[in-house]
């Protein structure tokens, strides 16, 4: 995790030490001890100094505008709202559950948020709707959700036993269950090896088809089961639990994932004032590799080679705020385990069309 830098931005205040410190002890407890906190045991949000140093610059001006694009438990966003009173928050999520827990979490700010159910990729409607046509700041917090993966019922994880779900809008009518019930071997095999990186996607795919002609698989343990069976048991000796692939690669299909992120973030950038900034917390490779990709596109300088000055119109738009993807601090890893895959990648705008 990162640490607050000396004179740049937020600055290591003790006011600021303290907002960090209140919001990890709030998210420990389990957010603000709320109704139907089911999941948020433990959570704490990830890389929360070093999100609030990147963005910290871009928003001190008059009426800062963020979006959140992936809201969650809205840690992030609170920690944003506490440290900035004049700050306005669009937050943004496709889990119902995210809209209403942050709803209440950020109730002592409801006079300058704007939560709306919807999913990333909408950011651009979302924007226009609200009335904001640029934004100073915004966030990607991408992946699952503690609550999600918690909450057996929704079929996130493979270490319980619960129906193939892995909606994160519980609203939408495609499920795991559909994916793996009705999915030819070719579809199967596609985004078991393009999502979840299987190199044994072809063997997985096969036993699937198999095993769903004899009865549908309907629970997280069958599959789970069916995918250990496919995966050669030299390979089961490491590398963890050998359903974990197969899960990620159903949950981005289910939930378009990849597909929403290749629409929001440029989205995004595209919507950014002049000194605005994004940041980006990613938690596989496919995530982090679109991200690098869309903010690599954006720093470059596209001027044919050969010329003797730059053209104007060909001059980066962006600068990289972080060198590659920044990585949590061992210390973070001790008190958040599950931050062990994140990945930050952050962004400013240094000149608009």
């Amino acid at each position: 995790m990162g640490t607050w830098p000396g004179g740049a931005g937020w600055g290591p205040s003790k006011t600021g030490d303290r907002l960090v410190r209140v919001i990890r002890e709030q998210d420990a407890r389990g957010g603000l001890e709320m109704e139907d906190n089911a999941g948020t045991s433990g959570h704490v949000p990830v890389m929360l100094e070093r999100v609030l140093e990147l963005l910290g610059p871009a928003l001190s001006g008059p009426r800062p505008v963020v979006v959140d694009a992936n809201l969650g438990l809205g840690g992030h966003s609170e920690a944003l709202l506490a440290s900035n009173p004049a700050l306005r928050l669009i937050g943004i999520d496709r889990d119902p559950f995210a809209i209403d827990f942050s709803t209440r979490r950020l109730s002592p700010y409801a006079d300058r948020i704007t939560l709306v159910h919807a999913s990333s990729d909408d950011l651009e409607e979302v924007l226009a709707e609200a009335g904001h046509t640029t934004i100073d700041a915004a966030l990607f917090d991408l992946g699952v959700s503690s609550p999600q993966l918690d909450e057996a019922e929704r079929g996130f994880a493979y270490s319980y036993d619960a129906p193939l779900d892995m909606r994160m809008d519980t609203q939408q009518e495609l499920t795991a269950g559909l994916v793996v019930n009705t999915y030819s071997a070719g579809e199967l095999t596609r985004i078991l090896r393009d999502y979840g990186e299987e190199r044994f996607a072809p063997r997985v795919a096969g036993l699937i088809i198999k095993e769903r002609a004899k009865e549908a698989i309907t629970s997280t343990k069958r599959l789970a089961d069916i995918v250990r069976d496919a995966i050669p048991a030299a390979t089961r000796r490491t590398g963890g639990n050998p359903a974990k692939r197969t899960f990620q690669a159903l949950r981005i299909e289910v939930n378009a994932e990849l597909t929403a992120l290749e629409a929001a973030l440029p989205a995004a950038l595209d919507a950014l004032a002049l000194g605005g900034r994004v940041a980006v917390l990613s938690y596989h490779s496919l995530e982090d590799r679109l991200t690098k990709q869309a903010l690599t596109a954006r720093t470059k300088d596209t001027s044919p080679p050969g010329l003797p000055v730059p053209l104007p119109a060909h001059q980066p738009r962006f600068r990289l705020l972080t060198r590659g993807a920044e990585l949590p601090s061992d210390e973070e890893l001790a008190r958040n385990p599950r931050a062990a895959s994140a990945r930050l990648r952050a962004a400013e705008r240094i000149r608009v069309d």
